[in-house]
């Protein structure tokens, strides 16, 4: 078929991380799909650091994974090293993190989109959409092109109007070596759309064999690796490659100060506001005077490359700076570098405008996903993609859509966040950001996700057997656990070794097994334990969750009650043509605010800044509650 006679179900702007998803998962609902890209070279290119996954972001990654999305597999695939954050604390805020050969990253993103049915490439520059009224009707690209299409899924990224700085100099492009994209934000714009500037940036590569990493600590992977994905088509990891750990100094401090007075950040040509919580070297210098060092990542980029990220040195000072100052950071002092560090400007559109689907309130059929939103990491724009791939698809089947709630996922609390609260600067998941952190684990994203992506056709058969029996291995676990007395001449020596109070009589094993003191390879020692699970055939995973469960029940029973609480106020819908300008008794913000973002219900209501209880409480009575 000829791109010229196609009308596609959906077109997805832009190859990037929540491009590749929305194509994916829009592509696997069944609906014909076209992803547009300005280089097929380049697509889930991992354009900052070669990780995926972290604090809350490892949390979505599983949770992508749960949903039958493509982003933990690659991972698995791809991965050099792999870590478990945070295991001396509870659960809810364990987060994996993989390092990942950057080049094979890519490759496996291909390969993998290249298998999917329903799902065409186009390589060429978007530079605008087609309209028709308040319903979008296709695209226009930079050869002239017009491809028609029943939805569209625009994930440009960085490369809106985007804008290079390194010192003193300045030019267009959406990263090192790739041409910016013009048009579509004119095209927007136009439309009534509010746009905005944001910023990123990114530290220099350098090369390995210039480096004397016996000079830097070395931070290997975990002993016994994990994985990402739930599949059993990826494995753990066998062998792993080590990242390393140094420090700047107050001469590197110095050094970068000199710079001051030629950098776009503190000169005025960079305006725009950068990530928060991954600042720039000089940012951070700046802000915390006081401090005399911090800390620098060395990332190897693969298996088989000498090339090095140096995770928190991203910088935008003159090129003559970066290599001045890092010389005096140990370990640096012959470096050689491959490029140096940049900051980059770039178009977003405040996420107020969208729909819980990702649709735009003002375009029928058109959806955004990623940095558009003014988020900011691969986990985040690829959770937004997925979502809009579904939702986009199920529009399109006339099907009612797919909405995560805040109790539900990290993804629900990332797209709630975006669309009620809005966001100034660019937006980062933490598990902070949860209220209901403890059910969120990322132990159970394919309990708590699977079988609802099953029900809209997404999550394969095989997924949710596998869901099916993990829950039922958990629950029979949970069963012996609760029902086995365990005699104390068994138990005591076990208890003694770990120097725990001892019992004097026989007791049922899930009142020893609550101990925070002791795990279930303590317990292996107890030959009827050992024995159970070896005869149901319960790996590590079944363990872990009965653990979970059995140890933290408390905690997560109170979360699902107040989560219950919540939902309630949830299912009091808001209609859209709900008129607040009627309700005199809200304040004049509230209402203003109320207008302006039209939530679905009085929970996101009260999610709103500068919408008060008080408003709530009018709002509810004026609805018959």
């Amino acid at each position: 078929m000829s791109l010229f006679s196609t009308t596609y179900d959906v077109i997805v702007v832009g190859g990037g991380h929540a491009g590749s998803e929305a194509a994916a998962a829009s592509a696997n609902m069944g609906a014909h799909t076209l992803l547009i890209t300005m280089s097929l070279q380049n697509i889930a290119q991992m354009s900052c650091n070669p990780a995926m996954g972290g604090i809350a972001k490892g949390q979505i990654v599983r949770e992508i994974d749960a949903l039958g999305g493509y982003s933990a597999i690659v991972t698995d695939k791809t991965a050099i090293q792999f870590k478990m954050l945070n295991k001396s604390k509870g659960p809810a805020m364990w987060s994996p993190r993989a390092q990942s050969d950057r080049m094979r990253f890519a490759e496996e993103w291909r390969n993998m989109l290249e298998k999917t049915d329903n799902l065409d490439f186009y390589q060429d520059s978007v530079n605008g959409l087609l309209f028709d009224g308040d319903t979008i009707v296709g695209v226009k690209t930079a050869l002239g092109l017009e491809i028609k299409a029943r939805s569209v899924i625009v994930t440009a990224g960085t490369f809106l109007n985007g804008l290079i700085h390194i010192g003193e100099k300045t030019f267009g492009g959406g990263r090192a070596g790739e041409s910016a994209s013009t048009g579509i934000t004119e095209d927007l714009v136009a439309k009534g759309f509010e746009s905005g500037r944001m910023k990123t940036g990114t530290p220099p590569r350098v090369d390995a064999r210039s480096l004397d990493f016996s000079k830097m600590t070395e931070q290997p992977g975990d002993e016994n690796p994990q994985k990402f994905s739930y599949s059993p088509e990826t494995k753990p990891l066998t062998k792993q490659r080590s990242c390393y750990l140094t420090y700047t100094n107050p001469e590197v401090h110095e050094l970068l100060r000199e710079g001051f007075d030629r950098s776009p950040m503190f000169n005025g040509r960079i305006q725009s506001v950068g990530p928060r919580y991954c600042p720039s070297v000089e940012d951070k210098i700046d802000r915390f005077a006081s401090k005399e060092r911090h800390q620098m990542f060395i990332e190897p980029e693969g298996w088989n490359t000498v090339e090095i990220y140096v995770n928190g040195f991203s910088t935008s000072l003159p090129e003559d700076v970066q290599d001045k100052a890092i010389r005096s950071v140990e370990g640096f002092e012959n470096v050689k570098f491959l490029r140096y560090g940049y900051a980059i400007e770039y178009d977003y559109f405040p996420p107020t405008q969208l729909r819980h689907t990702l649709e735009t309130k003002m375009i029928k059929g058109l959806y955004f996903a990623g940095q558009i939103n003014g988020t900011t990491g691969y986990e985040e724009a690829a959770s937004q993609g997925l979502m809009a791939g579904i939702n986009a698809a199920l529009k399109i089947q006339k099907k009612d859509p797919f909405i995560l709630k805040r109790n539900e996922a990290y993804i629900g609390v990332l797209i709630d966040d975006l669309i009620t609260k809005g966001t100034d600067e660019p937006y980062r998941m933490f598990t902070s950001r949860a209220e209901y952190r403890t059910l969120l684990r990322q132990d159970n994203a394919d309990l708590r996700l699977t079988p609802r992506s099953f029900e809209i056709g997404l999550a394969s058969i095989d997924r949710m057997d596998r869901v099916i029996q993990k829950k039922e291995k958990t629950a029979l676990l949970l069963d012996f656990l609760t029902k086995f007395s365990v005699k104390k001449e068994v138990i005591n020596p076990i208890l003694e070794r770990k120097d725990l109070a001892l019992v004097s009589q026989s007791m049922k094993l899930f009142k020893i097994a609550t101990r925070p003191q002791l795990n279930f390879d303590d317990l292996m020692a107890i030959p009827e334990l050992k024995a159970f699970v070896s005869e149901n055939n319960m790996d590590a995973e079944i363990i872990e969750q009965a653990e979970i469960q059995l140890k933290y029940s408390g905690y997560i029973e109170k979360e699902k009650n107040n989560a219950d609480k919540l939902n309630r106020l949830e299912n009091v819908s808001i209609p859209s043509s709900f008129d607040y300008n009627k309700v005199q008794s809200i304040s004049f913000e509230a209402r203003e605010k109320l207008n302006k973002i039209k939530p679905i219900s009085i929970s996101q209501a009260s999610r709103i800044s500068g919408v008060t209880p008080s408003d709530i409480s009018v709002l509810l009575v004026y609805m018959g509650r």
